[in-house]
């Protein structure tokens, strides 16, 4: 069986969520949380940003290289720009 893409509107209710997440820290910060309960949000926020970028990403491999081909060309340089992006976003991790 293959995997089908993930559809916009699924992405999208992701990221809405995640933009909730980060309203709840903004008022955990405002209201004198403890660090670790806020770091503990980050870290479940930072974890949901990648799972949509990784979603992103398998999405791009799915449906663009399908319409690529379509079209009688390929995206593997638009692959590897998204993959290099990607990869520069998270570089400093641990800082």
């Amino acid at each position: 069986m293959t995997q089908q893409a993930v559809s916009e509107e699924m992405l999208v209710k992701r990221l809405k969520r995640i933009e909730g997440q980060v309203r709840g820290i903004q008022k955990m910060i405002e209201n004198g949380r403890d660090c670790e309960s806020v770091i503990t949000q980050l870290a479940a926020v930072h974890s949901a940003i990648e799972g949509v970028g990784a979603l992103m990403l398998n999405n791009f491999m799915k449906l663009c290289f399908r319409e690529g081909a379509q079209a009688g060309s390929t995206s593997i340089d638009s692959l590897a720009r998204a993959v290099a992006i990607w990869g520069r976003l998270r570089v400093g991790e641990g800082v």
